[in-house]
């Protein structure tokens, strides 16, 4: 495997595969870790080990879509949310990570929770019964975090729905004395508008693109050595990360998408590395105000 140095040497048997099995290999998640993300993991590291007290503190995570928000927090979730059966047998699920109801429905919350439970639950009961029963499953289970994904959806609905669930986030967070962390576009934080305790309640990160600077290029090399070619590209130089700069809009999930496409035509092409060539003489997904699209 000498020749592969260029290849994070836990990727390197990737070589033994044939083209079609290291091409499937290329749509795989995984985590490319990088400056701002390991930020926001050690707030929400943070967030978890902070002693339970009346008033909890809470996190918003926004950024632009497609920029990185929940692979970090799914990322988090893997490493710190796994549920298991401690020494008593009782179920611990100390994260749970629930998706936003499509509008501001306070039920529809209550309903979303109770799905990560995989339990019983009658959508027709009343709130305050559904209420009740996520209460007694986040103590019985040991819960110390939720996180609630596409928060921005919380937008859609009218000022007083938005307050009323915005107000059940608030009693989750009083009655359980656990951090909430909210994961949404940067319009996420128009909702803890409705009420100023909400917004006081909650601390704000964002999640910016990429600039064009060494941090970019850091993170090109990283990219590198999880792509399965038997050449290297030197994705880090300054042409290529300007060429990828320009493509991509600084947005993660862009870049992302690029680079795999990239990768997959370098090896169907057996030219088995990205050129600048490559990159410029094919159709790839251009972002254009957050829409890719594809140049025929």
């Amino acid at each position: 495997m000498s020749a592969y140095q260029h290849i994070h040497p836990d990727f390197q048997h990737l070589f033994a595969l044939t083209d079609k099995e290291r091409i499937a290999f290329l749509d795989e998640p995984r985590w490319i870790g990088y400056q701002v993300a390991q930020q926001i993991m050690d707030s929400l590291y943070g967030l978890m080990d902070k002693p339970k007290r009346p008033r909890m503190p809470n996190l918003l995570i926004v950024g632009d879509p497609n920029n990185g928000k929940t692979t970090i927090i799914r990322r988090f979730y893997d490493l710190c949310g796994q549920g298991y059966v401690n020494e008593e047998a009782n179920p611990v699920k100390p994260v749970i990570l629930a998706e936003a109801p499509p509008s501001a429905d306070e039920k529809g919350l209550y309903i979303s929770l109770l799905e990560r439970f995989f339990t019983p639950y009658r959508a027709s009961d009343p709130v305050a019964k559904l209420r009740y029963q996520v209460i007694h499953l986040f103590r019985s289970c040991h819960v110390r975090m939720l996180v609630i994904d596409e928060f921005h959806s919380l937008l859609t609905g009218s000022a007083v729905k938005q307050r009323e669930v915005m107000n059940a986030i608030k009693l989750l967070c009083n009655e359980l004395c656990i951090p909430i962390v909210g994961v949404g576009t940067r319009e996420a934080v128009r909702v803890l508008h409705s009420d100023p305790q909400h917004a006081s309640r909650f601390d704000v990160i964002s999640l910016p693109l990429w600039y064009l600077n060494q941090d970019f290029q850091r993170l090109l090399a990283s990219f590198e050595k999880v792509l399965p070619l038997k050449k290297p590209s030197a994705l880090h130089q300054p042409e290529f990360a300007s060429t990828f700069h320009t493509i991509s809009g600084g947005n993660l999930g862009n870049l992302h998408r690029l680079l795999i496409e990239c990768a997959k035509e370098a090896i169907i092409s057996e030219q088995e590395q990205i050129t600048l060539k490559l990159i410029k003489s094919k159709s790839w997904l251009r972002p254009t105000k957050g829409i890719r699209e594809i140049s025929v």
